[in-house]
């Protein structure tokens, strides 16, 4: 029996060592130590991990990398930063928005990302992001699962239009509903919004990932409605809830009834580290709010938490990289959770968390899955967010389509030259 890639020595994020993977006709046939079989390419991982690929659950690829078009966000706010979108929507063309999203699709590629989940503004008449994105779609299909967000940005009802752009692009073949209650003109068109889009996925079988509450308003509670919509529609697990920033500054007794109730919603919690720490807490001088939703007392609820990266150089964030250890160390600083197992769960917050969010067929690293994975120049989950691990090999479909050379740094020290080699400088745990 041969195979077409047979991965050995490998680690796998589980903790086991010594894993050998190999794949045939593009799905994983086996993953045990010692595999002695021919395979038609053969990687020695050498004792570092291989993980599933990266996930972001949440992003703009619509905006993305248009940074200082048409002029940059001085305030570094997120009601500026719509407003800027604003004016580029205004001249926008579908052709600059393939252009600039293969270009970070590529990017995405490099870093092992290869699922990404995007919301797509439908307040634009011309629904040029959809026409653009339904085109990367297609074109990327091969290399990066792309799920399309049809994304009322300006509000469904704030918004002429939006209902029937919404409709459109669900019909023109956009996978997921959006929504943005808090930027309705009142709570109460909020939460209407909340129910006519819940109803609009349920009527068409489709999943809903709605914007909600990204304030620092205490009051901002559409996530209640968003749970309640969710068990009335019967459409448990295939909800998500973003960024929920508003929970950080909520009541804790109140807090103390939502999260039962995000839990028996099955709602998926997607927070957006880089970009929450970033917008939120702009009204606060000192103290002054860290923005993040609360994720350690969602884990223990048994909410499925995952964090998306949002953005990477657009109106909103001037920064960024298609990294998501990145984003996993930034969610791990904000929500104060160092502890070994805090951090290998953040690694889980942008791989298997947001690939359960997405509903992805196929993913993970057991026999049977897709043979999709990558090899990080590090030795387990901890060590490759503190170091933002390399890619040393990304696989998809049981075929290597990016490599990366080792980052080693090579030192002239009198009389000790030496060679850094950045993994390996973890502490042995008993």
């Amino acid at each position: 029996m041969s195979f077409d890639l047979l991965v050995r020595n490998a680690n796998l994020p589980d903790g086991r060592t010594g894993i050998d993977i190999a794949c045939r006709n593009g799905v994983i046939a086996a993953v045990e130590p010692g595999i002695t079989a021919e395979a038609k390419e053969i990687i020695d991982a050498g004792g570092l991990l291989v993980s599933p690929p990266f996930v972001d659950s949440h992003f703009h690829m619509d905006a993305t990398l248009s940074l200082g078009l048409p002029r940059m966000n001085r305030s570094g706010t997120l009601l500026e930063g719509i407003a800027l979108w604003g004016e580029l929507k205004e001249i926008l063309t579908v052709e600059a928005v393939v252009e600039r999203a293969l270009k970070y699709c590529d990017l995405a590629v490099s870093q092992g990302l290869l699922a990404i989940r995007t919301h797509v503004d439908v307040c634009d008449d011309r629904l040029t992001g959809i026409k653009g994105l339904l085109e990367v779609r297609d074109k990327v299909r091969d290399y990066i699962d792309l799920q399309l967000v049809a994304f009322p940005q300006d509000g469904l009802f704030r918004s002429p239009n939006a209902e029937k752009n919404l409709l459109t692009a669900l019909d023109m073949g956009v996978d997921i509903v959006g929504g943005i209650p808090h930027f309705e003109r009142t709570m109460q068109d909020g939460a209407r919004s909340v129910a006519r889009l819940c109803e609009i996925a349920a009527e068409r079988g489709l999943m809903v990932d709605m914007h909600c509450d990204e304030t620092d308003d205490p009051m901002s509670r559409h996530i209640e409605t968003l749970a309640f919509e969710t068990q009335r529609l019967g459409l448990q697990g295939r909800v998500a809830g973003s960024h929920l920033t508003s929970m950080h500054s909520m009541d804790n007794y109140y807090v103390s009834k939502l999260l039962p109730l995000i839990a028996e919603a099955e709602i998926h919690a997607i927070a957006n580290p880089l970009i929450n720490i970033t917008l939120q807490g702009r009204h606060d001088s000192y103290p002054k709010r860290r923005g993040q939703t609360r994720v350690p007392e969602l884990r223990s609820h048994g909410v499925n938490v995952a964090f998306g990266h949002d953005c990477v150089m657009d109106p909103w964030y001037s920064m960024g990289s298609g990294d998501m250890l990145e984003v996993a160390s930034m969610g791990l600083h904000v929500a104060q959770m160092t502890s070994r197992d805090d951090i290998r769960y953040c690694f889980e917050c942008v791989t298997n968390h947001p690939a359960r969010a997405m509903r992805l067929e196929g993913y993970g690293l057991q026999t049977g899955c897709k043979a999709d994975f990558m090899l990080l120049q590090a030795r387990d989950t901890i060590e490759a967010i503190r170091l933002k691990a390399t890619r040393l090999k990304v696989v998809k479909g049981g075929k290597v389509i990016a490599s990366t050379p080792a980052r080693t740094t090579r030192l002239e020290l009198p009389g000790r030259p030496a060679t850094v080699d950045p993994a390996g400088y973890a502490p042995v745990e008993s």
